[in-house]
């Protein structure tokens, strides 16, 4: 006679568990990918280092002797940029929309950090490298993306010419150097990486560096700024809360008509009635913005059309390069964007 299977509850493991017991509460699904990324990347640590002990030991016996710890300890030196690489010695060109160059100067001088958000072109960048010049700080830049990793903003260690090299991130480099480090379009890089940030960016103004087993304190010239596009935002790429609320922050837009064909004149070097008509034009492609743009044209682009026409480019040309072609790729709406500069020029 068969015995009958042993029901799946009653079998190892689960023969202790009361009948009142209740199972674990589940993690949050943001917090398993957290996790499952940095244990990816302590496994890819792991493979790094075993293979580099296999590289000394096969040196050492092709030259008789064997590296001892103290030796490898003697090749872990630090490479560090000379700050004065990112010092900004000519005045940037920026008119100020409102109170932004006060409110930063202020945020600045109690040691806080500053969010940056508004619209593609509209002058983030140019603010900073701006603030940057006035300060007499070295601003040190990170265009963020999706394979961002936190070793890419804090640092790695290297192998060059036999030896192991510790190399600062930009983030190390700008906390090392009392400079501004800058993260441009923050939302882009993953979440586990943007929490790296955390610690600079409250009361603590310090960074954990885990491989060197050190905490680097922020001095008081140190800055941390973001930026981001709110309208780029979705559910996967939205800036938490906890990063939102340690920031001070400032709203860019696009200049009032009047100032922006002020600064496609100066920038392009053209005669500010061409200037205005590129305004105009502009103005026309920001109306389509959710009838079939996702975007209209920003100040850079005007400022693009405007060195071409500078340069000899019919403005209508110039328009539907730097321009139409810039903001979309669908057949209708680049004759539409077309037939709107036609009718200004």
């Amino acid at each position: 006679m068969t015995e009958k299977p042993e029901p799946i509850g009653n079998r190892t493991g689960a023969k202790n568990q009361g009948a009142n017991d209740t199972p674990p509460p589940m993690a949050a699904p943001e917090d398993v990918y957290i996790k499952s990324i940095e244990s990816f990347d302590n496994k890819i640590e792991r493979i790094y280092n075993t293979l580099y002990l296999w590289a000394l030991l096969l040196a050492g016996r092709r030259q008789g002797t064997f590296v001892q710890d103290s030796d490898r300890k003697m090749a872990m030196t630090a490479q560090v940029l000379k700050p004065e690489e990112y010092f900004i010695t000519e005045e940037p060109y920026y008119e100020p929309l409102g109170k932004e160059i006060e409110v930063f100067e202020a945020a600045y001088q109690n040691q806080l950090p500053v969010l940056l958000k508004g619209p593609t072109g509209c002058g983030k960048t140019r603010f900073m490298e701006h603030m940057a010049w006035r300060l007499k700080r070295p601003l040190i830049t990170v265009s963020c993306h999706d394979d961002l990793t936190a070793s890419d903003l804090v640092g790695r260690f290297l192998i060059s010419g036999g030896e192991t090299v510790w190399v600062d991130g930009p983030l190390a480099r700008a906390v090392r150097s009392g400079g501004i480090c800058y993260l441009d379009e923050v939302v882009e890089a993953r979440k586990d990486t943007t929490v790296v940030i955390h610690p600079l960016a409250d009361d603590r103004r310090v960074l954990p560096m885990e491989k060197l087993g050190e905490l680097l304190e922020a001095g008081p010239e140190f800055c941390m700024a973001i930026s981001y596009n709110p309208g780029y935002q979705s559910v996967l790429k939205d800036l938490k809360q906890s990063t939102r609320q340690r920031f001070v922050a400032l709203e860019f837009d696009y200049p009032g008509a009047e100032l922006e064909a002020k600064i496609v004149a100066s920038e392009g070097a053209i005669e500010p009635e061409l200037a205005g008509q590129l305004v105009k034009f502009a103005h026309m492609t920001r109306n389509l913005k959710g009838s079939g743009l996702e975007e209209g044209a920003s100040t850079r682009l005007l400022v693009h059309a405007a060195k071409l026409v500078k340069s000899g480019v019919q403005p209508v040309v110039a328009c539907r390069a730097s321009i139409a072609q810039a903001l979309t790729d669908d057949d209708e709406m680049l004759v539409a964007v077309n037939e709107l500069s036609a009718s200004v020029f």
